[in-house]
């Protein structure tokens, strides 16, 4: 698993995996998949600046936010129609159904 030299990685190897860190800085001139490198430094930025920290418990819950945001993010208007929409068609989730608790 080739991934970028951040130390939340470090764990992969004993999980069993193949780790292969590399760094953007050691190379500028080569780009491993800069568009996903983009997307995944994005995912970090806004949810340490937004979240400021996620427990694993909750991550599903702000990585569907994220989602959501990023798929709407040229149409903010609609963005805001759409959780309208959802909101007025659905219940409210609740706190155990985020976590993946039986109610």
């Amino acid at each position: 698993m080739h991934t970028d030299g951040w130390s939340g990685y470090n764990g992969l190897t004993k999980l069993g995996y193949d780790h292969r860190p590399r760094s953007q800085r050691a190379d500028p001139g080569e780009q491993l998949l800069p568009r996903a490198h983009r997307a995944v430094s994005n995912l970090k930025a806004w949810l340490h600046g937004t979240h400021r920290w996620a427990s694993s418990e909750h991550l599903p819950a702000y990585l569907d936010e994220f989602v959501f945001r990023h798929n709407r993010r040229g149409t903010p208007h609609a963005a805001f129609q759409t959780l309208l929409g959802l909101s007025a068609r659905h219940d409210p989730v609740t706190y155990r159904q985020i976590i993946n608790r039986a109610a």
